[in-house]
């Protein structure tokens, strides 16, 4: 009996597929081990994930992780050039002391 190919998998599937990661798979795409995940998970940090399925599998949506991503760029001083202490002009400290 010849083998059978498989079907090619439908778009519907694929998007379902690739909209939402296991830890395993969030973690490789982030680059962080799934122990990391896990513990920030616990401590209720990281980007944010959720339950799906009968047996309560924990899931990550791939936009919450860009999204996530991007907030961390955002907060961190080195990529935000707005948050960056020496792009700040100084205050003028001369007229404390003059005006007394």
């Amino acid at each position: 009996m010849p083998a059978r190919p498989l079907p090619a998998p439908s778009a519907s599937s694929t998007a379902v597929r690739t909209a939402f990661l296991t830890v395993k798979d969030a973690a490789e795409y982030l680059g962080l081990s799934p122990h990391t995940l896990y513990v920030w998970r616990h401590r209720r940090q990281g980007p944010p994930s959720f339950r799906m399925g009968p047996r309560g599998r924990v899931m990550y949506r791939v936009e919450a992780l860009d999204a996530w991503v991007r907030e961390q760029e955002q907060a961190d001083s080195r990529s935000n050039p707005a948050l960056n202490p020496l792009s700040v002009r100084p205050h003028d400290r001369s007229a404390r002391f003059t005006a007394a």
